[in-house]
């Protein structure tokens, strides 16, 4: 080899993706939706980040670009069976003075995030393995912030006699359960409809002490506010 080709090398290429795009959207919506149906299918400890990432299409070291490893994956999957709901409960109480319809329509805007989170992430919650991740308690952390929220929108709408005998705590908790029955129902290969989400909801009204009549005022209430609340198709 010359002198001046050693003093001048060619510029090496850079690094491509291994294969052209498998997933639509951002390389970091990529990692996660092909996380979730790899967590989901085979379960967390059996997947590894170098499946994650053949299923995206990149090499393994281009998914920590945008992650630290397979426990931030799971936990931003988790947070978002939850954030949407959070980030819906401030809007939701501007737009009615009816404490029944903020709750009603909390409980369907979380019907709709447990429906549409992909590959029925929100079970994983439930899963020893995930439970041992760090930064999980940030989940239950923040689940328990939407038990709170729950149990704060019932004492507007019952009275103490229909909830001192398990407390307003453990009310939150239950109303938290029976949203999550979406979870179970799409485990079970159920396609989760409003008319799902309407009974789920009025079910929560009912755990309140909510009588019938009262219901339905709340859901043709509701219905009015549905495109301001953005609760989306089910």
């Amino acid at each position: 080899m010359s002198s001046a080709a050693s003093a001048n090398p060619r510029p090496r290429p850079g690094r491509p993706r291994l294969t052209p795009p498998l997933l639509a959207g951002s390389p970091r919506e990529q990692v996660l939706e092909a996380a979730a149906r790899l967590f989901t299918s085979k379960g967390y400890a059996a997947t590894s980040t170098r499946e994650i990432a053949e299923a995206v299409g990149i090499r393994q070291a281009s998914l920590y670009y945008h992650f630290a490893g397979k426990g931030e994956i799971v936990t931003e999957l988790l947070g978002r069976t939850i954030r949407p709901t959070m980030d819906s409960v401030a809007r939701i109480e501007s737009l009615t003075e009816e404490p029944d319809a903020v709750l009603y329509l909390v409980a369907l805007t979380d019907v709709r995030t447990l429906a549409s989170v992909p590959h029925n992430i929100g079970w994983l919650y439930l899963a020893p393995d995930v439970a041992q991740v760090e930064g999980f308690d940030e989940f239950t952390s923040a689940r328990e912030e939407l038990a709170a929220t729950y149990a704060r929108l019932a004492e507007r709408i019952t009275t103490a006699d229909a909830w001192a005998p398990i407390g307003l705590v453990r009310l939150g908790e239950k109303l938290v359960h029976t949203v999550e029955e979406v979870i179970g129902l799409r485990n079970a290969g159920h396609q989760i409809g409003m008319d799902d989400a309407v009974w789920i909801a009025s079910s929560c009204l009912r755990l309140c002490g909510v009588d019938n009549d009262r219901i339905e005022h709340t859901t043709k209430t509701a219905e009015t506010l549905l495109d301001q609340v953005e609760v989306g198709a089910l």
